[in-house]
């Protein structure tokens, strides 16, 4: 058994005071991976983070631990200035849920300054988590990398082409989450995601059609339309 600091046995004895079953039921109904959850709400767990912020030591500790939870709480307080490629390649690997896969590109991996060279590799891994992690980053980076040139996202439809085919629920929905986010930028490359989604309509693939019904339905909306202008 793995011997835990004083810190993480202090930690997950918190966890487990804060065990939620409902939560966890809820978790499992949105397809989440509940093998080693205590199913702690996402405020009670940011309140956690704030004690430990930028702490690379304990978030690695965590991480370790292998709990569904404590993963979710090592992305939130790493430090991104000491993540390095061997951590990457280490974190994505143990992905087992969407949603620690979504918390650790949003707080985290967005945030280290070589991230993008992992995105061509994540978006072509055959595991389903790892590609995954792929395009959340895509759509993450588009939300949040707000003065980056059109060229930085147009270099990804191909990436969303190829995996468009891919029928995998986790998958397919992270290739239609970067393509939407693209699209929502600006009305450029609003217009280019919805050709892109055009050309996968015409695909032979159950999941490249949804995907792209389902990013027009959204790039084409009043809504939308309206915050572009």
């Amino acid at each position: 058994m793995m011997e835990y600091s004083d810190k993480v046995k202090e930690i997950i004895g918190e966890f487990k005071g804060f065990r939620n079953e409902r939560n966890i039921e809820g978790m499992k109904r949105y397809g989440i991976n509940v093998d080693t959850a205590f199913g702690i709400s996402a405020p009670v767990l940011t309140d956690i983070s704030k004690r430990y912020r930028y702490n690379h030591t304990l978030a690695l500790e965590l991480w370790n631990t292998g709990y569904h939870d404590a993963r979710l709480l090592a992305s939130m307080i790493d430090n991104p200035k000491e993540v390095t490629k061997k951590q990457l390649k280490n974190w994505v690997k143990d992905f087992d849920s969407w949603d620690v896969c979504d918390c650790c590109c949003n707080r985290l991996f967005r945030k280290v300054s070589f991230i993008e060279e992992y995105i061509p590799i994540w978006c072509n891994d055959n595991h389903e988590f790892v590609k995954r992690a792929g395009f959340s980053m895509i759509a993450q980076l588009a939300v949040h990398k707000k003065s980056a040139p059109d060229s930085e996202f147009e270099k990804y439809f191909h990436l969303i082409i190829k995996g468009s085919a891919d029928e995998r629920n986790f998958v397919k929905k992270a290739v239609n989450w970067a393509l939407r986010q693209i699209g929502k930028r600006n009305f450029r490359l609003n217009a280019e995601a919805i050709n892109v989604s055009g050309k996968l309509i015409e695909l032979n693939s159950k999941s490249a059609r949804w995907i792209a019904r389902d990013a027009i339905r959204e790039l084409t909306n009043e809504k939308t339309i309206s915050r572009l202008s």
